[in-house]
């Protein structure tokens, strides 16, 4: 069974770590009282989106040149494909949900501040009318980002313990 290459095996668990990190600190920050800490929780949160933008484009680079190992022979035609819409969906989801949260910070009229290091462009001015509708567009393309990385688990789990094909041992770090 041919493997992802190492690089993609690191940036595959990698940005999913940061994914579930971004999602616990926003799922409990949105629910604090104004506070140093919740402010804080925001900073962090926003350098997740940041960095997680950051390697999935990398991410993507290396899988647009370098490829991913085949599908073995015994999956059938619909599973493929739908194996490459869901990866097609989580990578525009990857990209959709981080640039959704910082046109929101924008639109609220907020700087990003990359680790506190340097601010990003502000794309978008502050606008009291676009703020609520990409507020409401951050969480409904993180909530169909949740979905579908459940479905993507679901299906390697389906492939390790009911086909045992090997498909999800070629992604795990190791040999």
């Amino acid at each position: 069974m041919q493997r992802y290459s190492r690089l993609s095996i690191i940036f595959h668990w990698l940005i999913a770590l940061l994914i579930i990190a971004a999602f616990a600190l926003g799922t409990v920050m949105t629910d604090m009282k104004i506070s140093p800490t919740k402010l804080q929780y925001y900073s962090w949160h926003k350098w997740l989106g940041v960095t997680i933008l950051a390697l999935v484009a990398i991410r993507l680079l290396t899988r647009l040149f370098g490829g991913a190992p085949a599908y073995p022979d015994t999956m059938k035609k619909w599973e493929k494909q739908a194996a490459n819409g869901t990866h097609i969906a989580l990578y525009l989801l990857m990209f959709a949900v981080p640039l959704s949260g910082y046109f929101y910070t924008s639109a609220a009229g907020y700087p990003v501040v990359y680790l506190g290091l340097f601010e990003l462009p502000t794309i978008i001015g502050p606008n009291p009318e676009l703020k609520p509708i990409l507020k409401e567009l951050h969480e409904v393309l993180t909530t169909i980002l949740l979905v579908v990385v459940s479905l993507h688990m679901a299906a390697a789990l389906k492939h390790y313990f009911i086909d045992k094909d090997g498909i999800f041992q070629r992604m795990l770090p190791g040999k």
